[in-house]
């Protein structure tokens, strides 16, 4: 075993990439500045970090606390993955997002925007693949892009565009269906 896998990181990376989708909630990030008046994109991205950090190496723990096995938590995962990619793909909204706090933008921005309940469930199944420090790596690579994506959130929306951002999200909705049926299949193992 390898201290770091490179080929794991990147896996690991474009896995996590694909859940937390910062592109894809490029919409939902300027509306939440609209109501905040801007975006706190060094604290919510350090918020973010130590949410998905701390359930990476506390998440079973916080698991067995609960009485729930990995191979439960990763299915229902799966699931919460499979119902964010048909979200995406159809741009229908399944998850009702709570009320938010006209004050601040970076707990609904940190949580559940960046790490929510996808993040969370995709870092838990992601240790029965990889090593823990593949998976710190990997969730350090993507707290670097989303920092530069809030950091430069005006500019990335002039460039794209509309189209292209809508785009992108029915990519990574079809990414992520993938990743939710490769997870229910290694929970079935067929």
């Amino acid at each position: 075993m390898n201290f770091l896998n490179p080929e794991d990181i990147i896996k690991v990376t474009l896995i996590l990439f694909s859940v937390i989708d910062i592109l894809g909630a490029i919409p939902i990030i300027l509306q939440l500045k609209a109501r905040a008046g801007n975006i706190q994109s060094k604290k919510a991205t350090i918020v973010a970090g130590v949410i998905m950090i701390v359930f990476l190496f506390l998440g079973d723990g916080i698991l067995k606390l609960f009485g729930v096995d990995l191979q439960s938590f990763a299915l229902a995962g799966a699931i919460i993955l499979f119902l964010l990619g048909m979200e995406m793909i159809l741009g229908k909204t399944i998850f009702v997002p709570e009320a938010e706090d006209k004050s601040s933008s970076v707990m609904p921005l940190a949580f559940p925007i960046i790490a929510g309940a996808g993040t969370m469930t995709t870092i838990i199944s992601l240790k029965s693949e990889y090593q823990d420090w593949d998976i710190l790596v990997g969730i350090l690579v993507n707290l670097v892009f989303i920092y530069l994506v809030l950091r430069s959130i005006n500019f990335i929306e002039r460039k794209l565009g509309k189209g292209g951002v809508g785009i992108l999200r029915k990519v990574f909705g079809i990414i992520l269906l993938a990743i939710a049926i490769k997870l229910a299949k290694n929970q079935f193992h067929f």
